[in-house]
């Protein structure tokens, strides 16, 4: 006979099962945190008449406390014990941001529901250094008769676009933000609306094949 060692039980540890923090449960960041977003002066009055569309879902989806601050003219946010989550105060502001770039309210609201739409801006002069009657003929195709062509590449591309004077703002998801800047500048950059239409419709086609 051979003295064998007996085998050692395995340790059996079960691991805690924590349930998931409430935002503001960390001692970390126990103390509320503020964010102010300036307003610029042509956007006050439509904050004035949008202001209950725009406190509204501030303080009923995310659970932040919104206040407007008259004399430093910015929206003023912060987190409560009824913020659901740690990044509210962060897609408040890009939602009030939204609206100061000239965005309709509607539009503003789905950054607050949906968590892959971001904001891209650049402008004209980024692209390609234009002045004069030139620069007025690149908004010019941008924009086309009435906004036929912007409505065209939100159209196709899914995203909204704000034409403001030589700067354009762009909402979105990433994908979608690039189809649209690759067609405004192409249309900087001068290639007629025709050509972009044709663009846009192969890459419209690629994008419903891919959701199919």
């Amino acid at each position: 006979m051979i003295d064998v060692d007996p085998i050692p039980a395995p340790l059996t540890t079960s691991a805690p099962a924590f349930p998931p923090l409430p935002a503001g449960a960390d001692k970390s960041t126990t103390k509320s945190e503020t964010r102010r977003v300036p307003i610029p002066p042509h956007r006050m009055t439509p904050l004035k008449k949008e202001w209950v569309n725009i406190f509204g879902p501030l303080t009923e989806i995310l659970g932040l406390q919104v206040r407007m601050n008259v004399q430093r003219r910015c929206v003023e946010m912060r987190t409560s014990k009824h913020t659901k989550e740690t990044g509210a105060l962060q897609k408040g502001a890009d939602f009030v941001k939204a609206f100061c770039l000239g965005f309709d309210i509607n539009d503003a609201i789905a950054l607050l529901r949906l968590d892959d739409l971001y904001l891209d801006s650049f402008e004209i002069k980024d692209v390609k250094t234009l002045h004069g009657d030139h620069l007025a003929r690149a908004i010019g195709r941008i924009a086309g008769h009435d906004g036929k062509t912007k409505f065209t590449i939100e159209n196709t591309s899914r995203t909204r676009i704000v034409l403001a004077d030589t700067k354009i703002h762009i909402l979105g998801s990433f994908q979608n933000i690039k189809v649209a800047r690759d067609a405004i500048v192409s249309l900087i950059l001068g290639s007629p609306p025709g050509k972009v239409y044709a663009g846009l419709r192969t890459v419209a086609s690629r994008m419903r094949q891919r959701a199919i």
